[in-house]
């Protein structure tokens, strides 16, 4: 039997799911969404980029919505935040792929996919190749793609001395991250591989533990190695970039004009990176040198050199991860080998 007690707490709960709904049911007229970045505190690109996708929507909507914002490390480490956004419990991120839930957003770092700033931007612009692909990962874990926030490609930071070919690769000992196919990547380029946390890499260099960084375009390698690290190749092995995304629910609450208003506001944010990535890029480049390093840029024979051994080795492999159809994609739109 029902006590009254009981029959008040149910109609308690009844109101409060009422009231969310309806605050949700008038997401038409106003709303307050959360956005975060796992990676960049407030000031650093990422927070500024979250910052003017956030201020883009909110002049859309003429101010229906609005924003709470959060930076790195505000609401938990990375794969935490990335679980909230999965939970609904944040709207919109700018993240770094996480493959926790999906083994198939491993495509965004398949190897030697393409080596240009041009073929980066065709395959992950509005309706590219590499985008539309994406967008389907991501609907099938319960996120909405909106664009992607490109770094570049990356290369590799050693210390002591480069290497140019697979053999001279063999005496340098890299860190990789624990993301397929990182290692895989590296590996088949010649180096031997260990798995080190991002928080552990300096004092590893430091001591010698490993020779240096395989993972990051040069920025990173720059920013927090360059007293530790002498030498940079920019082998281009894998192309850089954070998301743009939704959670799904979230997104499909909002009415069709808040949907194109956060769409419009990511392509901007999207194609403002573009730019502001590779004048970055080359920028970092200068500073580097200017520490008295080494910096070298393949030529044209050793990429594509590069390119034909790793997809070689590394390819057949990516399709325990991403599945045949996304490989024979991949296999279509890849420049030539």
């Amino acid at each position: 039997m029902m006590t009254n007690a009981m029959r008040n707490l149910t109609k308690a709960a009844l109101m409060a799911a009422l009231m969310t709904s309806a605050a949700w049911a008038g997401t038409a007229a106003a709303a307050t969404l959360k956005i975060a970045t796992d990676s960049g505190a407030k000031g650093s690109d990422a927070g500024n980029a979250i910052e003017t996708w956030a201020k883009e929507i909110e002049a859309a909507t003429n101010g229906d919505l609005k924003f709470e914002i959060f930076y790195q490390n505000e609401l938990g480490g990375q794969q935490e935040v990335f679980d909230l956004l999965m939970a609904g419990d944040v709207d919109l991120m700018l993240n770094w792929p996480m493959t926790s839930y999906d083994k198939r957003i491993s495509l965004i770092y398949t190897p030697y996919m393409f080596t240009d700033w041009s073929e980066a931007l065709t395959a992950y612009g509005k309706d590219g190749w590499l985008s539309s692909a994406l967008a389907g990962v991501y609907a099938d874990a319960g996120l909405k793609y909106l664009g992607a926030w490109p770094e570049g490609f990356n290369g590799v930071g050693t210390k002591g001395g480069h290497a140019t070919t697979f053999e001279a690769a063999k005496t340098f000992k890299v860190r990789v991250p624990p993301v397929s196919p990182f290692t895989e990547t590296i590996a088949a380029m010649g180096y031997q591989t260990a798995t080190i946390d991002w928080g552990e890499l300096y004092s590893a260099i430091q001591t010698g533990v490993v020779d240096g960084d395989s993972a990051n375009v040069i920025f990173y390698d720059y920013k927090y190695f360059g007293d530790v690290l002498t030498d940079y190749v920019h082998t281009r092995q894998q192309f850089l970039t954070g998301i743009l995304t939704a959670n799904m629910e979230s997104w499909d609450k909002l009415s069709p004009e808040q949907q194109q208003a956060v769409a419009a506001g990511a392509e901007k944010v999207m194609l403002a990176q573009f730019d502001a990535a590779k004048q970055a890029d080359d920028g970092y480049v200068e500073e580097w040198k200017k520490l008295g390093h080494k910096y070298i840029e393949l030529t044209d024979e050793e990429i594509a050199s590069l390119r034909r051994t790793v997809r070689e080795t590394v390819w057949p492999q990516m399709e325990a991860l991403i599945g045949a159809d996304l490989l024979d994609l991949v296999r279509q739109h890849a420049s030539a080998d």
